[in-house]
């Protein structure tokens, strides 16, 4: 190995941050044990160090015993989970990222508005699964463009689609240009709900691979987005490996590839993309570092004012 390059950005999105800080949030609070519905993201190093501070996780909220407070990950959940919190009388803090929510919010506006929703995701993914429960009889998931050819739609007499948030980019484009030819009045929102840092992720990694011998993704296997940065190395012809500790490293990988590329998914701690920098630099500390920087990222989401308020309270 002769040069390390570092996707710019990487890592956390504004998404995995608010809800990370709604959980350390609703621990002041409530204190433990802290019950969240799901993964609060798709790492596991995440979510163990909530368990270490006593969270609990499910994934059935009818395993929560009543009137405890649950925390809903920042996959989303659908109205059907909300009622059998409700019914369980469990104290809710909401840790769904707003994007999410606004895919959420346009499936129940085209429900209102009498449209069928072809619904761009993955099977068994827990945000598919949310956002399709808003309107379980007036929606279809589509995974490929496959899928998309071989579909065959009730009578209807408006259509529209939505996309799951952590897809990739091609994979859309592609399913949608299919839907498009098959479906001419299909209606599309102005802006696909592919979210801003999985496009921007997904760029940094397209810029650098076109660099790289070897394109490392820091990430879990579970976690989507960072399944996706591998696949988009990969289609640009750059081997590429998605691992989430320093002993997944191949010897073979400091020896037999000139430029490796690193970069992480959005729910990856960026304390782990330092272990595997450390790991792969530790016989070879003067290899340089350079930084791919694509686009520079401001966007940050806040809890609400009155949960910061009642951790406030609490000291």
């Amino acid at each position: 190995m002769d040069r390390l390059l570092l996707a710019a950005p990487r890592g956390f999105c504004a998404g995995v941050a608010y809800a990370i800080e709604v959980v350390d949030l609703a621990l002041k609070i409530h204190g433990p044990p802290l019950y969240v519905r799901h993964a609060i993201v798709h790492n596991e190093y995440v979510v163990r160090s909530f368990e270490d501070r006593g969270v609990i996780f499910v994934e059935d909220v009818r395993e929560i015993p009543e009137g405890s407070p649950v925390v809903f990950s920042a996959h989303g959940v659908s109205p059907e989970v909300r009622l059998q919190a409700q019914e369980r009388g469990l104290t809710v803090v909401d840790a769904t990222c707003p994007l999410v929510t606004k895919v959420h919010n346009e499936a129940k506006r085209f429900a209102r508005q009498g449209y069928f929703m072809i619904y761009i995701g993955h099977h068994g993914h827990v945000e598919a699964e949310g956002t399709m429960g808003e309107a379980p009889d007036r929606m279809v998931l589509v995974d490929t463009p496959e899928d998309a050819e071989n579909l065959e739609l009730p009578p209807h007499e408006k259509l529209a689609v939505l996309t799951q948030t952590t897809l990739s980019v091609e994979e859309v484009q592609r399913t949608m240009a299919v839907l498009r030819r098959r479906f001419p009045h299909i209606h599309v929102p102005a802006k696909e709900d592919i979210c801003y840092a999985t496009t921007n992720r997904q760029g940094a990694v397209r810029a650098m691979a076109k660099e790289c011998d070897l394109v490392i993704v820091v990430g879990s296997v579970t976690s989507s987005n960072s399944n996706r940065l591998r696949e988009v190395a990969e289609s640009l012809g750059c081997e590429s490996h998605l691992i989430i500790s320093p002993d997944q490293i191949d010897p073979r990988w400091k020896t037999d590839y000139p430029t490796v590329g690193i970069t992480s998914g959005a729910s990856t701690p960026e304390s782990l993309v330092e272990e595997i920098i450390g790991e792969l630099m530790r016989d070879q500390p003067t290899i340089p570092i350079e930084i791919v920087e694509t686009v520079q990222e401001d966007v940050e989401f806040l809890p609400s004012r009155d949960l910061i308020q009642l951790a406030m309270a609490k000291g």
